[in-house]
């Protein structure tokens, strides 16, 4: 299993984007792409940008832009059907934009959960320059399936799994938070507009601490990331619990200080008092 394709694009892209004007394929491309089609009994959809794709099932989650962190499973083939590069367990990239100029496309055509097949013209994958094993102006086409897009799904994934493991029973909001009661309390409920007196831990999925106060703080919960600010407004005064918080609620694709991007929050916090 390799992963030349989608690891080495942005290099290989950009070696050979110098090199395209040596020849051009578009016209020998677009031959043989259509004659794939028709060999195979196959209806694809063109593009302006001279991409061909097939939605087999278009998915039924979000839609990726370009500039979207993605997880993808795929098949890299040439037309006479000799694999070149796959991955069936599935690879992340953290940008679109810096993948071949035929996936940065292709892939925003399917939503999350979705599959396909993505048939390159050279002019959108390595140009006319060999390069790693791909022949100069190669049409490349992919089987692809768009697994996750960002991190909601998988980190509701993660979420449930930790739950399960340490048999813990939480709640889910419409949001994707999970928390869990563990002191009621016998006061009011904060707003997002209150000031909060509490004392609070957070770590990661594998119980690593990444910041805490045993010292009272004081926080405007309109100042927090989301998942935080709203799970305090689930505790009462003196009451406690604990939030499970996916990235889309928290630091999201890019992270921030010591949080790597994508990263699932637990934060461990007591309700002190609403000022």
């Amino acid at each position: 299993m390799r992963y030349l394709t989608i690891l080495l694009a942005l290099i290989v892209f950009s070696s050979c984007s110098e090199d395209d004007s040596v020849k051009d394929y578009r016209e020998e491309n677009e031959q043989e792409i259509l004659q794939y089609l028709s060999e195979n009994n196959l209806t694809a959809e063109k593009s302006n940008s001279g991409l061909y794709y097939i939605i087999d099932n278009p998915g039924t989650g979000e839609t990726p832009t370009i500039s979207d962190r993605v997880k993808i499973t795929y098949k890299g083939y040439f037309t006479d059907g000799t694999v070149f590069d796959e991955s069936t367990e599935g690879i992340s990239l953290f940008n679109l934009q810096n993948t071949i100029r035929g996936w940065a496309e292709g892939i925003t055509y399917f939503k999350e959960g979705g599959s396909g097949k993505l048939l390159v013209p050279s002019h959108l994958g390595y140009g006319s320059k060999d390069e790693r094993g791909i022949p100069g102006g190669s049409v490349l086409i992919f089987d692809i399936e768009l697994v996750y897009v960002n991190y909601a799904t998988e980190n509701d994934e993660q979420i449930q799994n930790y739950l399960s493991d340490n048999d813990i029973i939480a709640e889910k909001t419409e949001t994707g938070l999970y928390y869990t009661i563990n002191t009621i309390g016998t006061g009011d409920q904060p707003t997002l507009t209150n000031n909060v007196t509490v004392t609070y831990s957070g770590y990661f999925l594998n119980d690593q601490v990444f910041d805490e106060s045993t010292d009272n703080i004081n926080f405007d919960l309109s100042t927090l990331i989301p998942g935080f600010a709203e799970g305090m407004t689930y505790l009462n005064e003196g009451g406690s619990g604990t939030f499970f918080i996916p990235a889309h609620l928290a630091f999201g694709n890019n992270g921030t200080f010591n949080i790597p991007g994508g990263s699932v929050l637990i934060f461990n916090v007591e309700l002190i008092s609403i000022n």
